[in-house]
């Protein structure tokens, strides 16, 4: 476990010094979730010890609480230079859940990431999606250029043989790079007991339930667990049949949810 877990980091690491190496202007998407968690180490441990990028958080207005304040928590004791994302014409016209879950998706967190991409001139961001978290990101390359319009062409994608990661591209095209594309949630949960890393509380079990998956709390359900810390969660995952996905609502708005939302540029 411990030689692969290695691999995984080493191969993550070399992805993202070569994305600040060749990139114009490189930032980090980051969800205060587990993956995105263990992606911001993992740009500190490539730094050694320093976060040299911006660190972006799309903020809904809907999202579950402790996650906000635990955020800025964070930010502040690790002094991450965060940049927070608000859609703010679109919740003072009424977006919400209530307007359609694909809609709003595509409103307070596409449109709000592509204005701070735009504002700010980030020509590269790193993401923290796996490839066994959901269908369509399961079509990811490690480094997938954006169109003029930040969409996403997946019936075009570049090959990737060999674990070469083209990065030569010029600087006016927008670059999305997957450093964790490889791992599994398993994976990143040993990960996270290896290091040692401070994860959001509401992954452990309270009353009974905790969250598998993090998001806005109108579209986030929690699941039955009794899973108190990183070992127990380990154990939890070895044997469910649930999907990690499954108390997120917009997912189930139809077969191809998440691959609309992404190919307009959702992350």
């Amino acid at each position: 476990m411990t030689n692969y877990l290695d691999e995984l980091e080493s191969d993550s690491i070399f992805i993202i010094r070569e994305a600040y190496a060749k990139s114009k202007n490189l930032g980090m998407l980051w969800s205060m979730g587990k993956d995105s968690t263990v992606l911001l180490h993992l740009v500190r441990k490539a730094f050694l010890g320093n976060y040299p990028i911006v660190v972006i958080h799309i903020d809904t207005s809907y999202k579950i609480p402790e996650m906000i304040s635990w955020r800025d928590d964070f930010a502040r004791r690790n002094n991450l230079r965060l940049i927070v994302g608000v859609n703010k014409r679109a919740l003072a016209d009424g977006m919400a859940p209530e307007k359609g879950r694909l809609q709003c998706c595509g409103s307070l967190k596409t449109e709000a990431l592509l204005d701070i991409v735009h504002e700010h001139r980030i020509q590269a961001l790193l993401i923290g999606i796996r490839g066994d978290e959901e269908g369509s990101r399961g079509k990811e390359r490690i480094v997938s250029p954006r169109l003029h319009s930040s969409t996403w062409a997946y019936k075009q994608q570049p090959a990737e043989l060999w674990h070469y990661y083209n990065l030569h591209l010029p600087q006016d095209v927008h670059v999305r790079i997957h450093p964790l594309l490889r791992w599994t949630e398993l994976d990143i949960w040993n990960y996270i007991r290896r290091e040692k890393l401070e994860v959001i509380p509401l992954y452990y079990a309270k009353d009974g339930k905790r969250y598998r998956s993090l998001g806005c709390y109108p579209c986030t359900d929690s699941i039955e667990s009794g899973a108190r810390n990183v070992d127990e969660i380990i154990e939890e995952l070895k044997s469910t049949k649930l999907s990690e996905r499954a108390g997120r609502a917009q997912d189930k708005v139809d077969t191809y949810a998440m691959q609309k939302l992404r190919k307009s540029g959702y992350m």
